[in-house]
């Protein structure tokens, strides 16, 4: 039987709207546990890692906020990471906003040595101190986990980069700032924004995205999910929401997709904000999404 062990990370330090923090409880309350359970999963629920907030503050010298407490919860995360992955359980990261991935991607790549990234999400998060139009670390993992921007967020578990941009595949893009722009073509970095997946398809994207890895020698592929993703009509509870986005259909049959390929090695769901939710609705998808992203079929 398979092993599964959520961490949740109520982290809300990233970014500047509150409520994030209490989207672990949100995916929670639509049982996440019972319904990986009910699919034939070993469930194991390590709780909450815990987050300190004694001191709220903006970095001086590079204008980032609450840098100290964001790299403080990160190694605890990367920490917690690095047990599942010991225990030979596959690790699924309940956020959270989503800063947290540099956590993730510390504590993963200590044993996956040329992991693949699929970048779910409306935005790049390819921010640096210098590119940055807010100062929040919410917008910068992919660029810190690729190692670019501040050293305290780029070397924590003592090594960088976590990620080789050709191992990143950014899928649902459709905000980026100019700097992430000029990022993306200077790396080389493949995006698959609304565009693409208005032209020609969601199914074709995920195909594409597969067999880009599979070529690259990618040995696991971690899975992060903003759920800002999806348009807001689906999701409404959520920090950043940018219109004209991804329906819950195509959500669902990329994670179909992906279930199929038995890539997936390691996932996080992130972004889920109760207090801008309509009856939980957003964590109720995050979890209709986890049930495809585990094997789900309709018949």
């Amino acid at each position: 039987m398979k092993k599964i062990s959520i961490i949740g990370m109520p982290m809300d330090l990233g970014q500047l709207r509150r409520g994030v923090d209490m989207g672990p409880s949100a995916i929670r309350y639509a049982d996440i546990v019972e319904r990986l359970e009910n699919n034939g999963f070993h469930v194991d629920d390590l709780g909450d890692v815990q987050i300190g907030r004694d001191r709220l503050e903006t970095d001086p010298q590079t204008g980032i906020r609450n840098l100290t407490a964001v790299v403080k919860s990160s190694e605890q995360l990367m920490a917690k990471v690095e047990g599942v992955m010991k225990a030979n359980s596959f690790p699924l990261i309940l956020g959270g906003d989503h800063s947290i991935a540099i956590g993730t991607l510390a504590g993963v790549t200590k044993f996956r040595k040329r992991l693949g990234v699929i970048w779910f999400d409306a935005h790049g998060d390819l921010n640096t101190p210098e590119t940055s139009p807010s100062g929040n670390i919410h917008g910068m993992p992919l660029a810190a986990s690729i190692g670019l921007g501040e050293k305290k967020l780029t070397d924590i578990g003592g090594f960088t980069p976590k990620v080789e941009p050709e191992n990143v595949v950014i899928i649902g893009a459709r905000s980026l700032d100019e700097g992430e722009k000029n990022l993306i073509k200077e790396k080389g970095i493949k995006v698959y924004t609304m565009h693409e997946i208005d032209r020609v398809g969601m199914s074709s994207i995920i195909e594409e995205t597969i067999a880009y890895f599979r070529n690259n020698g990618v040995d696991g592929v971690h899975l992060s999910f903003d759920l800002d993703g999806l348009d807001p009509l689906y999701a409404p509870g959520v920090g950043t929401p940018v219109a004209g986005g991804v329906t819950t259909r195509e959500a669902h049959l990329a994670m179909e997709l992906l279930a199929e390929s038995q890539m997936i090695t390691s996932a996080e769901f992130v972004e889920v904000n109760p207090i801008l939710d309509e009856r939980n609705k957003t964590g109720q998808l995050a979890v209709d999404l986890v049930g495809s992203l585990f094997g789900e079929r309709i018949l």
